[in-house]
């Protein structure tokens, strides 16, 4: 019996894993044919490769794999991708104004130190930019790893 080379599913014959997707390279005869079409743009790509590049040029990059590549794996991390960027630049404008209005409402109280909240906006970027990095590096590592809230939503709209 075969045993799939990433997640060690019993896969029989098949040439892809059933739980992870991951391609099964054959031990003995030909090796096994990749189910992209030949006429894919993305046909030479792996999918892990493919996957860490939907991250790499943030939302752009997400968006092109997502509609060019239609092996699920990287329509997921395409789709995250696009998800994480807008939820990062959501939460990076929703912090700004926050903070431009407790930072007035503190000066005009008098309160001098109202721009200290200003100080946790390179912590907030430092915690976007390691998520950014940790999807890419799970997206390497062939794992489908979901995000909180996104990962859900996102799997329900590439699965329909």
């Amino acid at each position: 019996m075969a045993f799939c080379k990433s997640c060690g599913q019993e896969i029989g014959d098949a040439g892809f894993c059933p739980k992870c997707g991951a391609a099964q390279l054959a031990t003995t005869g030909p090796v096994a044919a990749v189910s992209v079409p030949a006429d894919s743009p993305t046909a030479g790509i792996e999918e892990n490769i493919a996957g860490l590049l939907c991250y790499l040029f943030m939302w752009i990059s997400g968006l092109i794999f997502l509609l060019l590549d239609k092996r699920p794996f990287v329509k997921f991390h395409a789709a995250q991708s696009i998800a994480f960027n807008i939820l990062a630049a959501a939460i990076g404008i929703v912090f700004g104004i926050g903070m431009w209005i407790i930072s007035m409402i503190l000066l005009a109280l008098r309160f001098p130190f109202g721009f200290l909240g200003f100080l946790l906006w390179p912590a907030i970027g430092f915690c976007i930019f390691l998520t950014w990095v940790y999807l890419m590096y799970k997206a390497y590592s062939h794992e489908k790893f979901k995000l909180p809230i996104i990962g859900n939503l996102v799997e329900g709209m590439v699965n329909k």
